[in-house]
């Protein structure tokens, strides 16, 4: 198992999440019943097919797996292993916050120190 998986939310529902301590879900999250998550060297796939000129200021959350009960590796339709996890997640997993920039040419750069 990775030690760090990586999460793309909106800055508004990482608002929400702060004030409640915990996360549960984009609205995309909600209606496939877990939270999507990624390794890292699937952020900048998923940023490029789902968030491809996406106006709202985006985050990156690196999250601990070490404590994540309800956490799967399950094939996409690609048949690659992504992390879901079947239930809300608690910030204090939460090892690391990064902003995502979008560009002009409505691309989005990744901090240079994930």
């Amino acid at each position: 198992m990775k030690k760090f998986i990586y999460k793309i939310c909106s800055s508004s529902d990482w608002i929400k999440a702060k004030k409640s301590s915990r996360f549960n879900g984009t609205k995309k999250d909600k209606l496939d019943g877990y939270i999507h998550f990624s390794n890292k060297s699937q952020v900048l796939p998923t940023l490029k097919k789902y968030f491809s000129n996406e106006k709202d200021k985006l985050i990156l959350l690196k999250v601990k797996t070490t404590k994540l009960d309800n956490l799967y590796w399950e094939k996409s339709r690609d048949s690659l292993l992504f992390p879901h996890l079947y239930s809300y997640l608690n910030l204090k997993y939460v090892a690391k916050v990064y902003k995502i920039i979008l560009k002009k040419n409505g691309k989005h750069k990744l901090p240079s120190l994930f």
